[in-house]
């Protein structure tokens, strides 16, 4: 256990606090810092697999898989919660369930390996900054200067969120080909080996 992988595995840990402090506790304030918190820490842990040499197989499966479960999971209780616009909390479900079913079938198929990109990373954090914004605004007087903050700030995240996520979804189509191509050439070599 790596200290990213600690800081990941804190991350999935905390998401059922995040749907309790919102739906169970009733406390707004709380759930919107957790959220932005486990938002930042994304960026946090890659940083220190990097620089302290703490990269592991773990940490390339366990890191995407906290963003993902906490992204989803957020999406959905700011859904229900009726926090984020319907249309947005689609956008991100949809391209989230399109990688997670194409991360799987080329994983079944065979397929190497595909490295994140640095566009998939960033409109996640975007993401993940958005959607306390939005909750926040949710949770503001309205026409105050603090609902009007949290309004352009959740929008400015949500438009560089999409754009990169969807951006990213479309460049991992050439990857995607090649990883599949290269694990099944493997799988052929080892075979007649």
């Amino acid at each position: 256990m790596t200290i990213p992988n600690v800081i990941s595995l804190v991350r999935l840990l905390c998401v059922p606090v995040f749907v309790w402090l919102l739906f169970g506790a009733d406390r707004r304030v709380a759930a919107i810092v957790l959220l932005a918190a486990l938002g930042a820490t994304d960026w946090i842990d890659g940083w220190i697999a990097r620089h302290f040499d703490q990269a592991s197989d773990l940490g390339k499966v366990l890191d995407p898989t906290a963003d993902r479960v906490l992204l989803v999971t957020a999406v959905c209780a700011l859904l229900v919660d009726g926090s984020v616009p319907t249309w947005v909390g689609l956008l991100v479900l949809v391209r989230e369930l399109i990688v997670s079913v194409v991360v799987v079938a080329l994983a079944a198929a065979g397929a190497r390996r595909i490295d994140v990109l640095w566009a998939g990373k960033a409109g996640t954090l975007a993401l993940m900054f958005a959607l306390p914004f939005f909750l926040g605004a949710d949770t503001a007087t309205p026409g105050s200067a603090a609902h009007g903050f949290f309004i352009v700030a959740a929008w400015g995240f949500t438009a560089a969120g999409l754009a990169l996520g969807y951006y990213a979804a479309v460049s991992y189509v050439p990857q995607a080909r090649a990883a599949l191509r290269e694990g099944r050439s493997a799988r052929r070599y080892e075979v007649r080996t």
